[in-house]
């Protein structure tokens, strides 16, 4: 008798193609989770730094809405010299075998986590060109997307897991652990019921909000890197370390999808509840990261 199960997972991949990178419905996602969780004032701060949208001068990838926002950043990635500088600001490839260093990482601020805290400086400064503000927004909002996706934050120097080959369902032979996670795992895991943002905040407390939200960006980039190792290599080798072998294509099985699918739900809602603290954080208070709010007299 066939395996009805696995025959399950593998009509549920072909029904839908995956959004190209994390992601674009999950890049979304997160933009939405926070625009549902920051303060009304935030709220419409956001609604009129979006109006100045035209000030990018990229009209191919708009900026209407915070969704479309969240996009942004990848979506400039094909006009070449314009926006070549920001290549290696959507990923900080941390050693997951070794201890966990990000200092060595980010040289000279050129990583994803460097970029969220600068674009977060930048965002909570009144006093800069909105031309500046309006593409912190879109950075911020998608970078600390990014930094969700576990393999944008940590790796074992094979470029994010894009050289470990992974036979996944129906594109077995066409994809590898970077592209499962951009795109397949992530997609699968916010369309399981209950999905979309009531979906995944439903079930959720304030003080479990507050915890998802909590930390610094480098605490949020030790997740990352943790995930990575623990969720991503493991999930296809076992033990996250071990050498691959030669021709070797390991397998994610549905079995193991099924147990992935609560963990990397529950990362993209720490996500868009993360991204809407530090909106608040950068919009309504004036603060940006590290910085505390001046105690009144």
């Amino acid at each position: 008798m066939p395996n009805l199960r696995l025959m399950a997972a593998l009509l549920a991949l072909t029904a839908a193609s995956p959004a190209p990178a994390y992601w674009e419905y999950t890049h979304r996602l997160v933009a939405s989770i926070a625009l549902a969780e920051v303060q009304p004032a935030t709220r419409a701060r956001i609604q009129a730094l979006l109006r100045e949208g035209r000030r990018l001068e990229t009209p191919e990838c708009p900026t209407a809405t915070l969704e479309d926002a969240s996009v942004w950043a990848d979506c400039i990635k094909p006009m070449g010299d314009r926006f070549s500088y920001q290549s290696s600001w959507h990923y900080q490839n941390v050693n997951i075998c070794k201890p966990f260093d990000l200092k060595s990482a980010c040289k000279d601020g050129n990583c994803v986590s460097a970029q969220i805290e600068r674009n977060a400086r930048l965002l909570a400064d009144p006093k800069l060109p909105v031309r500046e503000r309006v593409m912190a927004l879109a950075y911020l909002t998608h970078f600390v997307g990014d930094l969700a996706q576990p393999m944008h934050g940590g790796d074992r120097g094979d470029q994010g897991g894009n050289q470990v080959p992974v036979t996944y369902g129906v594109v077995a032979g066409r994809t590898n652990l970077h592209g499962i996670w951009d795109g397949w795992i992530p997609e699968r895991a916010v369309t399981t019921p209950p999905a979309g943002v009531k979906g995944l905040l439903g079930g959720l407390s304030r003080a479990e909000k507050a915890e998802l939200a909590s930390g610094t960006v480098e605490d949020w980039s030790r997740d990352a890197w943790r995930n990575s190792r623990e969720l991503a290599y493991a999930s296809v080798l076992g033990d996250p370390c071990r050498p691959l072998g030669k021709d070797e294509r390991p397998v994610l099985t549905a079995d193991k999808l099924d147990a992935l699918i609560p963990k990397v739900r529950r990362q993209v809602t720490a996500g868009g509840l993360r991204l809407a603290r530090m909106l608040d954080d950068a919009l309504l208070r004036g603060l940006a990261p590290g910085q505390k709010k001046p105690a009144s007299n």
